[in-house]
């Protein structure tokens, strides 16, 4: 829930947009270090339900997270359709699981709408604007808001 524009009226900022659980979300492509296909992971005992597991990103144990579950949309069975974005929040690299990934939005920031004030919905706090596609409406996520406190070690 924005309090404030995060963006300047004039600003030029680039989204990635995907698919998680059927719905429309985009990221900051600044966030973005890889997009690479679904390939299995180890599971961790005792980790919160979002969390599938560590995968070996070129010697990084980083962990692998359902974006459709951690936004309350319903747990993703992973296929070779899916798509995995390693992004960087802060000094923590992770995994996101998601359905796939669409296309570079160029947008400037007066484009980015500020979310509505939902109360009761937890996972509406990451999320920090909406954009306008054509007749659809994408939501810009939050990572630091998405993930508060999330360990490295997935716990």
């Amino acid at each position: 829930m924005s309090t404030s524009p995060r963006w300047d009226e004039s600003e030029i900022i680039e989204f990635v947009s995907l698919v998680a659980g059927g719905q429309s979300y985009c990221l900051e492509i600044t966030q973005i270090r890889e997009i690479r296909r679904w390939s299995s992971v180890t599971p961790l005992p005792y980790s919160e339900r979002s969390v599938l597991g560590v995968m070996n990103l070129r010697g990084a144990v980083i962990p692998i997270i359902d974006l459709s579950e951690k936004l309350s949309l319903g747990p993703t069975d992973p296929t070779e359709r899916h798509v995995i974005i390693v992004v960087a929040n802060k000094d923590r690299t992770i995994g996101l699981l998601v359905d796939s990934v669409s296309e570079i939005l160029t947008v400037k920031g007066e484009a980015i709408r500020e979310t509505p004030n939902v109360k009761g919905e937890s996972s509406i706090k990451a999320i920090s604007g909406l954009l306008s596609i054509e007749e659809e409406m994408s939501r810009v996520i939050d990572l630091g808001a998405l993930l508060p406190g999330h360990q490295d070690e997935a716990a």
